[in-house]
């Protein structure tokens, strides 16, 4: 399968138009249609309905075996771009919202003393398009962040030859209200709380707290963003109970507090993602934020 059909082919899937996959890629509208055609004519199959214009259960298929191909294709190049690259001062860090704890941003500011000439650039970004940018060589290094047993490494997009590398680990707290009748415990278990009303949010997805304990955890507010001053804020308001990393907490918002999570035993871990790293600037600082 040409990888050019291929990204045709998840172009008209995603905008559900041939028109608007035409704009986006450059083509003439006649061209996607005949692309289409082709990858249809390898496979020996109908991928796309036209009207309305929607995947076909062969479609369906092939649009979750294409992303990760493409992504795999994108990466290959950007690693060997990058294995040939002159290492430059100018560097862009690519890391997930609760990723640049206390103990990262301290580290990257010693990295930045240490190389006067060291530009950096930072992108807060999801956790799947930090492994993403990383691997296509749209970030020099990533930084991402979890829900994790301690000492084990985080469930991360397999984009292809990367190295994860631990950077640190924290206690998780469960977050509530001041006022809470559970607000005073010394600590609390995940199983004793799984018919209270949660936070849906990146931050905190509910799916992983079940993966863990098992059903419940019924939504109590569904929150698209990845600011925790305004998680805190809901969760003061009674919107709903979250997890949070200690140090997100702490001082941050006297009407909501932070009670150690006991059960089960979890902690919230960064890792530092990067490709192969020639000698220079970027290897350094890959050095000093891995600690």
């Amino acid at each position: 399968m040409d990888p050019h059909l291929l990204t045709t082919f998840v172009t008209v899937a995603r905008h559900g138009s041939f028109s608007a996959a035409a704009a986006e890629l450059g083509y003439t509208q006649s061209a996607v249609s005949q692309q289409i055609a082709a990858l249809e004519s390898d496979l020996g199959l109908p991928l796309l309905l036209r009207r309305p214009v929607e995947p076909t259960e062969a479609g369906r298929r092939l649009l979750e075996h294409a992303g990760p191909l493409l992504l795999r294709l994108r990466a290959a190049r950007a690693d060997v771009l990058r294995a040939a690259a002159r290492p430059g001062h100018r560097l862009r860090l690519a890391a997930t919202p609760l990723a640049v704890n206390p103990v990262v941003a301290a580290r990257l500011a010693r990295a930045r003393a240490g190389n006067p000439r060291l530009e950096v650039s930072l992108h807060t970004c999801g956790r799947d398009q930090a492994v993403a940018m990383v691997a296509e060589g749209q970030a020099d290094l990533g930084l991402a962040d979890g829900l994790a047993a301690p000492s084990d490494p985080l469930r991360l997009l397999d984009a292809g030859p990367m190295a994860a590398v631990g950077v640190s680990e924290e206690e998780l707290v469960v977050v509530l209200p001041a006022g809470h009748p559970l607000a005073g415990r010394a600590a609390l278990g995940l199983a004793d709380l799984a018919d209270a009303r949660w936070l849906q949010t990146p931050l905190c997805p509910l799916a992983r707290l079940r993966d863990l304990v098992g059903d419940g955890f019924p939504v109590g507010l569904d929150y698209h963003g990845d600011n925790v001053h305004t998680v805190l804020n809901l969760v003061a308001a009674d919107h709903g109970l979250t997890l949070l990393p200690a140090s997100a907490v702490s001082g941050e918002a006297p009407a909501a507090c932070g009670v150690p999570l006991a059960a089960p035993r979890l902690v919230h871990r960064v890792e530092l993602l990067h490709g192969a790293l020639p000698p220079g600037p970027a290897a350094d600082l890959a050095a000093v934020l891995s600690g």
